[in-house]
Order: C-alpha cells, then structure tokens, then sequence
C-alpha cells in the first residue's frame, strides 16, 4: 500500500507539533519533518520535542538549499543531526544523493535497522530520459539506500509516463514524483505505478514542493486508498485545467457506482501527443475541453455521428482494440438546458421544440459554439454566430453585439471562456445590449452566476446557467466512460450544487 506522508513545514516545533496532531486526524499514514524549515533550530532541544508523542511514523529530511531546501549550514551538523534523529527512533531519513556516500560513511554502520534511509535526487528544471533515470535509480540504489526517491520536474505532462516506466521496473522500494501542475497525475497515480509513498500537503499554505495536491483532496475527491494496478485512468484533458470540477463529480460518481477508475484534471499542451504518450488501455477514456474539442476530431479514429455532424467532440474512450472513438454530449447538454430553461415560451405543441422558429446568437467559435448552433439548428432555430471566425450560418462579428438590436424572442448563448473563474469579471456582452434578449445561456458554470447571467437578470431577462450544460453533458460522459452504467443524476446536481 502507498503510504500518505504529510510534509510540515511550519516554522516554529508548537506548529509542526500542531500540524503533526491535525496530519493524523485527517487520516495521514506518516509526517516528513522538514527541520529546515524551522527559524532558529536547535537540534538538541528541539528533536525531542518535535519526535515526543508524535502521533504518526516520522520521516525526518533537513534539506540544504544546494537542493531546493532552506538550509545553509555545513553538511557535518546537518549529518549529526541527522543520526540524533536515528537514535530517537524516527522511522525514515532522507539524504541527497549529492552527499549519499559521505553520510553512509559518517554513520560507520550505526544506523538503527528501524530507520529506513531514504537517498533522494531532485530536478527541478525538467524530466530526465526514460534510460537516465533508470541510470539515477542505479546510483542511488548504489550507495546503499533503503529506498530509492526520485524528484523531477515536468514542463509537459508527456514527461510524467517517464517516470511511470522506471517505477514499475524498480526491483527496489521507489519514491517517484514528478513536480509542477503538469506533473499531479504521479502523485494521485503512486499507487497503481508501486510507488512507495506521495505527499499530501494539509493546505495550500503548507506546501514543500510544486504541485502537491492537499491530503484531502487525495483522499476525499481521488479516492486513493482504492487505486491499485487494476484502476483505469480517467480524466479532463484541458489547458487551463485547474478550475474544473469535473474531477470532483466524476470521482464521486464512479465511487458511488463501485467502477474502479480515478479522474484526474489533466494539463496538457498537445492533445495527440498525449493520448500517443498514454496509450495503455488503462488511460481509458478522457474529457476534453478548451482548447482540444476541434483538435480532439483529428485524434480519434472513429466518431459518431453527432460529433462527426459537429466537428468537435469533448468525449474519448479507448476501445479495448486501442481505437479511440470521439462523441459529443455537449450538444444534448447545452440544448436540453436551453430548452428547459425557456420552457412556456415556446410553442405550445409539446412535440415541437421551444426553440422552433427561433433566433440564437451563439457567442464563439470554438467546440461548445458548435454544438450549440448544431443543436439549435437540429431543433428548428435559425442560428447567428457572433466570433472572429464563421462558424455556420448568419456571421456577426463579436464588436458588433455591442449595437446589435435581435428580434423579439431571440436567445443569446456564451461559448466562449470569458467570465470563467478566476477572470470572473470578463463578459462577451455588454449590459446595456442584454435588454433586448428573451433569453441568456451561459457555458460558463465556474462560477455559477457569471458576470453575463448577473447583469442580464438586472435587466430582467431569463437566464440559464452553465451548471445545467455541465451536468447534463456530464450524464452522457459517464455512461461512455463506465460501458454504459446509468449516471447517478440526483448525486451529480447534488455535487454541482456543493461545488459550483
């Protein structure tokens, strides 16, 4: 089982002891005691007081700044603190390869057989070749650790299966973590990889390196205590990514179900590469959102018709011979909202669609634009696509919304990314041209009232948010993902209406 470690990093032994305390009500496996990180360390006071009815098995690391940490003395008192905290019973020691060798020999043989030696190697520029890091784990290995930790950097998310390789090929017990947001995917997947622990900081203010997801969210929202070899990989694949909270509904969803898979919020930069770099039929199906819903198109091998009539798909799922077949939901989540929304005011024959007859203005061009004029236009309204670009049927130019006066009954839908979270201040309309609109969809569901749906309701204008969009379209992504399992809707609203 990986272990949970929680990094302290508080600066004074009250807040780490306070911190130890809080790391194991919240159900972490063991604490990393960064002794640098305390102002004015004392080793002989201040050890026992640290490592005194500690709740949890303790690593203790006291990292030189030569290697991304805080400590600027001489490596001869670093050492014997170090083997003080040997002799005080901690359970794990951390030393950098740089000085591996000088520390083993500073030990003599004296290291207690409780204590385990940890020799870490950290990059915190890039990601090493597949055959350099397996190089690094030789040398590590080498120098007579007990477990071998490896540290990296990703400036793609392409560098993280990298490390996947050489874990699972480690003949010895292996730490591997890639840093940086590109990199999350190795510290939620230790577990199906072999990795002997990862990190799960208590919040965002206790960080120790770049990337580090909180020990809630690893618990709670990732569900890591049930991933093993077996879990199949699934995630958001967007840039940006971390607003999403698709990760969250997904992974309460499947949990709720019994499906064992995880869903990750992936960053990444080049959706081919990607899904070529991930092609196990473990990474088994993927959401795509800004910028790769048109790209996504060249990606798959098959589509359906829907998404092929669209051009643009925001669902992938491998098939077990490894194809990769595209669909689009966003199509039916979008205007099934839409339609709800405006209910009454439409046509009073039940069989035809209130958008019949219809004007939209569809703001943007990109994925969600398209499947929202396909949609309205399936459904019999006649579409005016506002963007740089044309799109399909009546162009607009987006500066020209400003004076652009609609018809009566017209419906207004953002496509666009502008008002989502953080820039939540952005809108494609300006307010004063919102009045002459029956109607104002937004795409946008973080956050849930958007800039365009609030001014829009001050003028007295129906609104409806992204939130439906998103769990709707969301509904058809996990009954592709799961082989056809029938999403849990009362507990996706429920979690939408928790979280957005």
């Amino acid at each position: 089982m990986t272990l949970l470690c929680v990094p302290l990093v508080g600066r004074t032994v009250e807040e780490m002891k306070i911190d130890a305390a809080a790391a194991a009500a919240a159900g972490g496996d063991l604490v990393e005691i960064r002794l640098d990180y305390i102002e004015g360390f004392r080793p002989r006071e201040d050890l026992p007081r640290l490592l005194h009815s500690c709740p949890l098995p303790v690593l203790v690391t006291y990292r030189p700044n030569w290697e991304g940490g805080r400590y600027d003395g001489d490596d001869a008192t670093r050492f014997e603190t170090l083997c003080l905290a040997m002799e005080l019973g901690v359970d794990y020691v951390d030393i950098e390869l740089k000085v591996a060798d000088k520390f083993v020999d500073f030990l003599s043989g004296n290291k207690p057989d409780k204590c385990k030696l940890i020799v870490s190697s950290h990059n915190y520029e890039s990601t090493p070749s597949c055959e350099e890091l397996a190089n690094l784990v030789a040398r590590i290995q080498e120098v007579g650790a007990d477990i071998v930790k490896v540290a990296t950097t990703a400036t793609d998310i392409i560098d993280v299966s990298r490390m996947f390789q050489v874990m699972v090929h480690c003949q010895v017990p292996m730490i591997g973590l890639v840093m940086s947001e590109r990199g999350l995917m190795s510290r939620v997947l230790s577990p199906k990889f072999g990795g002997y622990l990862t990190f799960g900081i208590l919040d965002a203010t206790k960080t120790s390196a770049s990337g580090q997801p909180t020990l809630e969210e690893l618990l709670d929202v990732y569900n890591i205590r049930c991933i093993g070899p077996d879990t199949k990989v699934l995630g958001l694949i967007a840039n940006p990514v971390k607003q999403s909270k698709s990760p969250i509904l997904h992974n309460k969803c499947l949990q709720s179900v019994g499906y064992n898979a995880v869903y990750l919020p992936l960053l990444a930069d080049d959706l081919a590469r990607f899904l070529d770099t991930y092609s196990s039929p473990d990474f088994s199906g993927f959401s795509c959102s800004l910028p790769f819903k048109v790209d996504a198109v060249h990606c798959c091998h098959e589509h359906d018709a829907v998404a092929k009539s669209i051009g643009a798909i925001n669902t992938i799922v491998r098939k077990s011979d490894g194809k990769l077949v595209g669909y689009n939901t966003d199509y039916i989540g979008a205007i099934s909202a839409i339609e709800d929304g405006i209910g009454g005011l439409g046509s009073k024959d039940a069989a035809m669609s209130p958008l019949s007859g219809r004007l939209i203005v569809v703001v943007g061009a990109g994925g969600a634009a398209k499947a929202i004029a396909y949609g309205a236009k399936k459904k019999g309204a006649r579409v005016v696509v506002a963007n740089r670009t044309y799109v399909g049927g009546q162009a607009l130019r987006l500066a020209d919304l400003e004076n652009f006066r609609p018809e009566e009954g017209t419906i207004l839908a953002n496509a666009t990314s502008l008002g989502m979270y953080p820039n939540v201040d952005g809108t494609p309309v300006p307010k004063k041209a919102l009045r002459f609109y029956d109607v104002v969809f937004d795409a946008v569901y973080a956050p849930k009232v958007t800039r365009l749906l609030r001014e829009a309701k001050e003028h007295g204008v129906k609104v409806v948010s992204g939130v439906e969009m998103f769990v709707r379209q969301a509904m058809g992504q996990f009954e592709h993902f799961t082989g056809g399992i029938e999403a849990p809707e009362s507990l996706m609203r429920e979690i939408a209406a928790q979280y957005t």
